[in-house]
């Protein structure tokens, strides 16, 4: 019997890739941007969902205005925690599965070591509260809720959303002609958006639960990323490095918010590439995406 799905957030550029693979896989994909579902009203959630009859729902809707956060922290907590309480009820009351995405950033970024999903969370800022207090409302009204955390998701689709993401930014900024400085002193793993959807998909098809963490299979500071992504791109601006002390931002954010993937391969999913080779990957799939010649 063919499963039902839906994908929430379906034009971003996590929502494509998972729409993409769900639809590979021969599932019923139904799509929600927006426009089409505000799911910070519960009652407009709970008809939908009861309307779609679905067996699994994928949250990749998500405020991540990290430093607009801090200026508006009720924004945040209504997309990031309590539309999350509205889909797990909704969820709760359709026996349907739910797969929430969350972030690095519910770290300090204190540890020494990548982030297991058992170390202790400590948001520092309005944005990485919210999403924290979206795990939790998932947990709290579902028994076997997906938590999948992730960090620097880059995927083609960034070419089509207003925020894009970091390796369209450095593009940018080269093609600007002005010296590019990135911090050096923020250590992450950048994750290639199809390989989350895919991996995702794997746990849900292992019929897995809790907490889990999908990152890139790099760590990397941000300014060692942009050198890679200049190196794969062919071209050669002024890339300097700066850190946080120059470059202050409205929030704080985790130093060292690398995320270890060990739990993911214990229950045999597939280790995630090296971050070049996910890069080359991107500007493979980047081509199709300018010309307009997507499959």
């Amino acid at each position: 019997m063919t499963q039902r799905a839906v994908v929430l957030g379906a034009a971003g550029q996590l929502g494509v890739e998972l729409v993409r693979e769900l639809q590979a896989r021969r599932y019923d994909v139904t799509t929600w941007d927006r426009a089409r579902l505000d799911i910070t009203d519960p009652r407009a959630v709970e008809s939908a969902l009861a309307a779609a009859s679905p067996d699994i729902v994928l949250n990749s809707a998500a405020y991540n205005q990290v430093d607009v956060a801090e200026a508006e922290p009720l924004a945040a907590v209504q997309v990031n925690a309590l539309a999350v309480r509205n889909l797990a009820l909704a969820c709760r009351q359709n026996d349907a599965r739910l797969v929430h995405f969350s972030t690095d950033y519910v770290f300090d970024g204190q540890a020494n070591q990548p982030y297991t999903e058992e170390h202790p969370t400590r948001p520092l800022g309005a944005y990485a509260v919210s999403k924290l207090a979206g795990e939790l409302y998932a947990q709290a009204y579902l028994e076997r809720a997906l938590i999948v955390r992730t960090c620097g998701v880059f995927g083609p689709g960034g070419l089509h959303t207003a925020r894009g993401n970091f390796v369209e930014l450095m593009l940018r900024l080269a093609a600007a002609g002005r010296p590019i400085r990135v911090v050096e002193d923020h250590i992450a793993s950048p994750t290639f958006a199809p390989l989350l959807a895919s991996r995702t998909i794997d746990l849900v098809e292992r019929t897995q639960s809790g907490v889990f963490h999908i990152g890139g299979g790099t760590p990397i500071s941000w300014f060692l990323f942009a050198r890679m992504i200049f190196e794969v791109a062919g071209i050669t601006p002024e890339l300097l490095p700066t850190n946080e002390k120059e470059y202050r931002t409205a929030a704080r954010r985790p130093k060292y918010s690398v995320l270890s993937n060990s739990k993911m391969q214990r229950v045999g999913i597939a280790p995630m590439p090296p971050l070049r080779e996910a890069l080359e990957s991107y500007f493979a799939a980047r081509r199709p995406e300018l010309t307009g010649s997507r499959a």
